[in-house]
């Protein structure tokens, strides 16, 4: 008898997760109200706490989702790309590309999340998974950066823990010029006036 309560028939947990993506995508997540989420999931309030607890573990399992299905692509480029340089553009054109994706609701799930960091209504734990979230964004791009200087494709002179900060606070400007309605075009423009700074030694 109780087990047919807070799930009803037909539920499906992936696709009403996808939802709750979309939502917390769009407005972060002090701006997104549960009345939002159980519209956009097709599910009561009951349901939606039966299945995913409360809306802070809702947001976690959101953000994980997000990053396992959008964020993971970008991060191959870096890691599979041999060249350093082309894999730091190649990096932020996928980005660009996701961006400004009109399937897509827009920017970055994590750089509009992040706008809710030290706030009061900003539970702990989300607030630490969105700052570990852009921590490992700089991280990715650090350890490439190192590894192009190793190679010789970077200046050993250049100071690649200010280069990973510019191109991570690179991916934050084009998420917000995203959200903003500019276009692709737009974006990779951006990004090829960036990567001219990418140092070279010179000698030989």
């Amino acid at each position: 008898m109780a087990a047919q309560r807070g799930r009803p028939r037909g539920f499906d947990i992936e696709a009403a997760l996808d939802q709750a993506v979309e939502v917390f995508w769009k407005n972060g997540f002090q701006a997104t109200s549960l009345q939002a989420l159980t519209s956009a999931m097709g599910l009561n309030k009951p349901s939606l706490y039966a299945a995913f607890g409360d809306k802070e573990t809702l947001y976690l399992r959101a953000l994980e989702r997000y990053a396992a299905h959008h964020v993971a692509g970008h991060a191959a480029i870096l890691a599979e790309e041999p060249d350093g340089y082309r894999a730091v553009e190649g990096f932020l054109r996928s980005l660009a590309t996701m961006l400004t994706d009109a399937s897509l609701p827009g920017g970055c799930f994590i750089v509009t999340g992040s706008a809710d960091c030290g706030g009061a209504a900003t539970p702990e734990k989300v607030d630490a998974a969105l700052r570990a979230a852009l921590q490992n964004s700089e991280a990715m791009l650090r350890e490439r950066l190192l590894l192009a200087q190793r190679d010789g494709q970077l200046s050993a002179q250049a100071s690649v823990d200010v280069l990973a900060t510019l191109f991570s606070s690179i991916v934050g400007g084009l998420a917000v010029q995203a959200k903003s309605g500019a276009s692709q075009d737009r974006l990779y423009q951006v990004i090829e006036a960036v990567m001219t700074v990418w140092p070279r030694d010179t000698a030989g």
